[in-house]
């Protein structure tokens, strides 16, 4: 065995001899994993600005409700699914994972282009098919496994972007799509591009680390508990739920207002797409600036009062096209930082050991605040108006903000190598060792007679782990 000492230390993201830019693998794993966020989201996004004119041509298309319950009953079954789905994958695999719900996305789309011509009810099974292929956690917290620490909120904007970006496209080629190839053929098309996702699931994003793919882990509802009481993963859940909400119950009535100013519907990409693309750029300069001088916490909560002063300034000036545009570029701005951070702080703040149901339990919230955006958007707007559905949404951000005042943001990170001199069951070891505090993951090289600890400088328990390292711990 080495007879290094126990504070040798490895190369760390702070070392020289690292350079402090995102490797080759990194860069990789990023764009893969975000494709296939794109992927899939076309797939949703696709029918947003076509299908409530196509229902009418069906049986039971007439009915708004049920043209509602078919635009998010893939919202209702995420919900559901996400956090199994964020647990399977720290069991069995990103990958497996991935690649059943990318085969669920893709039977759900064929069964609603089956549907598309006859009755609405076939495309609402279609769509929570489509729904039930919950694999956001597993992509999330497969970004989060395949990326360091200082460079994962990059790799979540990037994710995050491709979403915005996604959505701008779905509204300018979605109706030329339907001119050419009708409905069935859009369902059709977005079924072949998740079997496209399966494929460069397997083909060219990364191999998932050894660490990660690990036969003694098993699902462990205690640790789903454990998630579950995290105060500052709550924290988190409920901005995610506040955003989307938000989100959501603004497209129920910025169309509308866009209509009333003078926008024909078919024109209304002319301001989405240079919006989205526009604060998207606009986002990173502050993602960077904040990451290089440890300020996540201010942007963060800066980020939160721009949303509730867009929410405000809808409810007061949300009429004309400048003024939508002006908030809705704003509005991308807030949303595309926060959406970017949410996940990179959920991934950081979670154990590692319970990084996917973390994730799981995240996107659950995310799914719900959909839902729950297009109910209250449409009630709210329906009985008092739509000044009615900003000023909620500023009241729920506004909590947010409350709530975010006391979130704590994990400090520094540390990766380094210490003398292995425990014998026995490893795997238990493994376990022991990433549930003390501060400690982010541990790798076991018996082979070296070395481990490598993962850890928050300011907050562990050094003693407490080299008890158990060196084997005085039974």
């Amino acid at each position: 065995m080495p007879s290094s000492p126990a504070s040798r230390s490895v190369p760390s993201a702070s070392d020289k001899t690292i350079p402090d830019r995102m490797s080759r693998e990194e860069l990789k794993a990023t764009f893969s994993l975000s494709s296939l966020f794109v992927l899939r989201m076309l797939g949703l996004f696709f029918i947003l600005p076509v299908f409530s004119v196509h229902a009418r041509q069906m049986a039971g298309g007439g009915n708004q409700t049920l043209v509602g319950i078919a635009l998010g009953a893939y919202g209702l079954t995420q919900a559901f699914l996400q956090i199994p789905f964020g647990m399977g994958s720290d069991r069995y695999g990103r990958k497996r994972t991935i690649v059943a719900g990318l085969a669920l996305f893709a039977l759900g789309s064929f069964v609603a282009a089956a549907g598309s011509a006859n009755h609405i009810w076939v495309v609402i099974i279609g769509r929570a098919l489509q729904g039930a292929g919950a694999i956001s956690a597993a992509v999330i917290a497969f970004a989060a496994d395949l990326t360091r620490e200082q460079h994962r909120t990059k790799a979540m904007a990037v994710i995050g972007g491709s979403v915005g970006l996604t959505f701008a496209l779905s509204l300018v080629a979605a109706p030329p799509l339907y001119q050419y190839i009708g409905m069935g053929g859009i369902f059709v098309f977005t079924g072949l591009l998740s079997l496209a996702g399966i494929w460069a699931t397997l083909a060219i994003v990364p191999a998932e680390p050894a660490s990660i793919v690990d036969a003694t882990r098993r699902v462990e509802t205690s640790r789903l508990g454990a998630v579950l009481r995290n105060p500052q993963l709550l924290r988190l859940n409920l901005g995610i739920f506040s955003l989307h909400t938000v989100q959501m119950a603004m497209f129920v009535v910025v169309p509308v207002a866009l209509v009333r100013s003078g926008l024909e519907l078919g024109k209304h990409w002319h301001v989405y797409l240079p919006v989205v693309l526009a604060s998207f750029v606009l986002m990173l300069p502050p993602i960077f600036m904040a990451e290089r001088r440890g300020r996540m916490k201010a942007m963060f909560i800066a980020s939160i009062v721009l949303m509730v002063l867009v929410q405000l300034g809808f409810a007061l000036w949300g009429e004309g096209i400048l003024n939508i545009a002006g908030l809705m570029l704003a509005f991308f701005v807030a949303f595309n930082v926060l959406e970017a951070s949410l996940p990179s702080l959920v991934t950081r703040i979670a154990p590692a050991g319970a990084r996917g149901t973390a994730i799981g339990v995240y996107n659950t919230t995310q799914s719900l605040g959909l839902f729950a955006g297009g109910l209250c958007g449409g009630l709210l707007s329906q009985h008092f108006g739509a000044a009615a559905v900003f000023v909620f949404g500023a009241a729920l951000v506004a909590l947010w903000f409350l709530v975010a005042l006391g979130m704590r943001v994990p400090g520094d990170i540390l990766t380094r190598r210490f003398k292995l001199a425990a014998t026995g069951d490893l795997a238990s070891l493994r376990e022991r060792l990433v549930r003390l505090r501060g400690v982010r993951d541990a790798m076991l090289l018996p082979e070296q007679g070395a481990a490598l600890l993962t850890f928050y400088s300011e907050r562990w328990d050094e003693q407490a782990a080299m008890d158990l390292l060196e084997g005085r711990v039974g």
